[in-house]
Formats: structure tokens, C-alpha cells, sequence
């Protein structure tokens, strides 16, 4: 065949490639299996393996020397001009030149531009007649017009790259380099001039429906990896709601729960481990209307004037459920400087991808931050308040050996007997309090918006019987452990 009598580069009888070295005078000085070097050995009759050296003339860039570069300034292209099949010319540099190198680091319409470093082997083709150089951090290939398409040695040159198969032949440990002398010794699998046009043009059909494939496999990539974080919005959501388990006539109303805890919070008053609410205990009912009123019962059983909070109200929920202030369910333990050493839980404690506390830090009481001020104990959901860890939530679901103490980054609620802290934590990480701690009058700060406390504790909660909110958060762990 014309092209393997060219090129030197035989197929034996042996089925193996070959290389066979011919001198000047014609004689054949080695004749060398190479089926080791090639990175496959099947070609269709009429192709060959060749090195690039043989088809094409390879050169590197100029040198960038401030001292010895002279001449007048020219444009070049470096590393980063080079993209894959394309140019990036928005930063064009220039650097001194003389007429000889000029010349020899001209660009020529058609030229093949290859990467030395940085991602080496990334390659484009230039065409444009404007005046353009490079320099040395780029190889510059010029085919041989009666054997190479530039096009299709492109391609290859992705391939090669891309494919990872000669990785081993780039220098270098930090940034890797692909020196002339490899890329001259490069094999290419070598089809006549006609059929190489033919496989460009076949490749250019393809590429577009491959892209448009790659698009849609990104995105399907990305619905998996957002699924779960959905599915579990959608599962905290329904429990919130009442839509998740089915509701037992049987299981003692909310209400009822809702009166003990009243009761609990009158004699933690008594016994001054807490503060009386101002202007009274929050109960919220239904009027006769149908509608949503909120009223105030001081110490003495004097009540206020009720008011209709209906506008408050997020959504709707089961018959026997109640919506009470997060304040009325929860005791705040208060603020305190540690006196002694201390387990310190910091801001940043939270694994907020499955609500569970992180490593504490042991600290001396001399050594403690400003921020370690928050009494907290075991079963206490600690909730963040500023950002950038705002609406971060997690159970303390530890034993401590030493005092605990947690960062005032955080609210500190420590749920009342009936309420239970795992259902409170679904709350909080449910998508309706997402809205109503993003709202922007709930936002207080600008370097560092934080939720108000008074704002936090002022959120409805719809409390189910004490039963089901057991079933809830058995339901809820349930369908978590799946998307897991």
C-alpha cells in the first residue's frame, strides 16, 4: 500500500506491527516489533501505525527571556490561550521579537496548537491568517498535507489524551510536561487521506448528539444526588403536617398533653428554675368561627383578650393536633461563664446532613471564648441562629463527662415532658420553619444575620398527641434510613 511503503511501518507475517528503519542508501537497518508501544493492534486493511514525526513537522515555542528577547513586541499565544478545539483570546500577551523568529514562530492558518503543560496534549487548530506567535509552553504542528489530515490528528490527540493511555510518557510530578521528543515518537494509527475526512465528518455528526447525551446524563446526575435531600424535605414536611401516619382515635388528644405541660411550666415557675412568661401563658384554640384565636392566662387564671391569629397559621392539621408558641414547649436553661473546665459545643459542632452533634472541645474555664456562655444537657435540641450556620439543628444525644457548655450561636430548647425533642428537630428542619427563620423580618444583622430570639420562640408548632409524635419520628427515621 502507498501509505505503509511510505511511512516504513509494516504489518509482519505474524499479524504483529513492525517498525523498519531504512538509511540513506535505501538498506534496512532494524526491523523491531512494536506491538508493545501501540495502544491496540487491530487496523482495517489499508491503515498503518506511524510515529507523528513521520507525517508531520513539530516545533516548540519561543522562550520567554526578558533579557534576551528583542525586536519589536509581537502577539503570542500561551498555555491558557489553548482550550479544547478552541482559542481563548480574551488576554492576549506580547513579547519582544526579531524577523527571524517571527518567522519561525508565526502561526499559519491550519497549524495544530498542543499543550506542553499544564494539561498537556490539550490541542486546538488556528485558523486565521491574523498575526499570531507561541511560545515555548506549546508545540506547534504542521501536517504533511498529502498524508495527515490536521483534523484527524486532532481528534487523535484528544483521544490519547483523554483517554488517559499514555499518561506514563508526561514528565514531570506537580505539573506535568509532554516534551517534544515524546510527542514526535507518539504512534498513530494512520487511515488513507480519503477515509480520514470521512471519520472527521462522521465525528462532527456525533459530537453534537454526544454533548446533547452528556447534558442530559449531567442532569440526571444531578436529580439522584438532589433526591434524597428532596425526598427528605417532602417526608419532614408530611410529618409535620399529619399526612405521614394515620391518626388513632384512641390516643389521648394534644390538648390534654398541652395542659400537663402547662402544669410543669406553673411549677418550674414555683420553684424558680424558669421565668414566668410576659403577660401570661400562650393558649391557642379554635373560635366558633372556625378560626385560630390566641389569648394570654397570667398566674392568677386572669385571662386576655383573645386575638385572632388566623393569618399566622402555615397550614392545616389533624383534628386532635394543637399549634402552640415554640416558648410555651421548651425551657430555656439560661446563660453562665464556665467557672471550671468545660465540653465546649461550637457553632460549627453540627453534621447538619443527618442532625447529629459533632466532636466537642475540651476547654480551661481561662481559655474559654466569649461565645461559651449557653447551659445544656442531654436530650437539649440545639438549633443555630447565625449564619453561616443558620437553621443547623441537632439533638445533644451524648453524655458528657464534664460540663457541657454551647456557643450562644446557638438556641438552646430543652422540650418540656409530652414533647418530644426528635419531633421538635424534624420540625425545625422542616421547609415551613425554613420559610418562617428566612423571612426577612425574622433576620435580624447584616454581616452576620441572625433569627431573634424573641422572633424563635414566637413560631408555631403543631403538637400532635404524645402517641403519635412517636410514631412520627419512627416513621421519619424509617424512611430516612433509606434514602441513606
Amino acid at each position: 500500500m502507498l501509505v505503509a511503503n511510505t511511512i516504513e511501518r509494516l504489518i509482519g507475517s505474524d499479524g504483529s506491527p513492525y517498525e523498519k528503519r531504512v538509511d540513506a542508501k535505501g538498506r534496512v537497518t532494524s526491523d523491531k516489533c512494536i506491538a508493545n508501544e501501540v495502544p491496540f493492534e487491530e487496523l482495517p486493511e489499508g491503515w498503518c501505525w506511524t510515529k507523528l514525526s513521520n507525517v508531520a513537522s513539530i516545533q516548540l515555542g519561543k522562550m520567554l527571556d526578558k533579557q534576551k528577547n528583542q525586536g519589536d513586541l509581537a502577539p503570542y499565544l500561551g498555555n491558557a490561550n489553548v482550550q479544547w478545539g478552541r482559542f481563548d483570546l480574551a488576554n492576549v500577551k506580547t513579547m519582544p521579537m526579531g524577523e527571524t523568529d517571527r518567522a519561525k514562530y508565526a502561526l499559519s492558518d491550519g497549524d495544530l496548537i498542543v499543550c506542553e503543560g499544564g494539561v498537556p496534549g490539550r490541542c486546538a487548530i488556528w485558523t486565521s491568517n491574523e498575526t499570531m506567535h507561541y511560545q515555548k509552553a506549546l508545540h506547534r504542528i504542521r501536517c504533511s498535507k498529502r498524508l495527515l489530515l490536521n483534523t484527524y490528528c486532532e481528534l487523535y490527540i484528544c483521544f490519547i489524551v483523554q483517554s488517559h493511555i499514555w499518561d506514563s510518557c508526561f514528565t514531570g510530578t506537580t505539573i506535568k510536561h509532554l516534551p517534544a521528543q515524546t510527542l514526535s515518537s507518539w504512534l498513530l494509527p494512520l487511515p488513507p487521506l480519503a477515509e480520514q475526512r470521512r471519520i472527521v465528518e462522521r465525528v462532527n455528526e456525533l459530537i453534537p448528539l454526544v454533548e446533547e447525551y452528556g447534558r442530559v446524563e449531567n442532569a440526571r446526575e444531578a436529580l439522584d444526588a438532589a433526591l434524597p435531600g428532596r425526598l427528605r424535605k417532602s417526608v419532614l414536611q408530611l410529618a409535620v403536617q399529619g399526612g405521614l401516619v394515620p391518626q388513632d382515635p384512641a390516643d389521648e388528644p394534644a390538648s390534654t398533653l398541652l395542659e400537663r405541660i402547662r402544669g410543669q411550666r406553673r411549677k418550674l415557675v414555683a420553684e424558680k428554675k424558669m421565668k414566668a412568661p410576659k403577660g401570661g401563658e400562650s393558649i391557642i384554640f379554635a373560635g366558633s368561627d372556625g378560626r385560630r384565636y390566641e389569648k394570654r392566662v397570667d398566674a392568677k387564671g386572669r385571662e386576655s383578650v383573645p386575638v385572632c391569629i388566623e393569618d399566622e397559621i402555615p397550614f392545616e392539621i389533624p383534628e386532635s393536633w394543637e399549634w402552640r408558641r415554640l416558648g410555651s414547649l421548651v425551657l430555656n436553661r439560661g446563660q453562665k461563664r464556665p467557672e471550671a473546665r468545660f465540653a465546649y459545643i461550637d457553632i460549627s459542632s453540627i453534621d447538619n446532613v443527618n442532625q447529629k452533634l459533632g466532636q466537642e472541645t475540651v476547654i480551661n474555664a481561662a481559655d474559654a471564648p466569649s461565645r461559651a456562655r449557653k447551659l445544656v444537657a442531654k436530650n437539649d435540641v440545639l438549633y443555630a441562629t447565625v449564619r453561616p450556620y443558620l437553621h443547623n439543628a441537632c439533638i445533644v444525644d451524648k453524655d458528657f463527662n464534664i460540663k457541657p457548655i454551647a456557643s450562644t450561636g446557638f438556641a438552646v430548647l430543652s422540650c418540656l415532658d409530652g414533647f418530644l425533642p426528635s419531633f421538635l428537630l424534624y420540625f425545625l428542619v422542616s421547609p415551613s420553619f425554613d420559610s418562617y427563620a428566612n423571612a426577612n423580618e425574622n433576620a435580624k444583622g447584616v454581616a452576620y444575620p441572625a433569627i431573634n430570639d424573641n422572633r424563635l420562640y414566637r413560631a408555631l408548632v403543631p403538637v400532635p398527641p404524645a402517641s403519635e409524635q412517636k410514631r412520627i419520628v419512627s416513621r421519619v427515621t424509617e424512611v430516612f434510613a433509606l434514602t441513606n
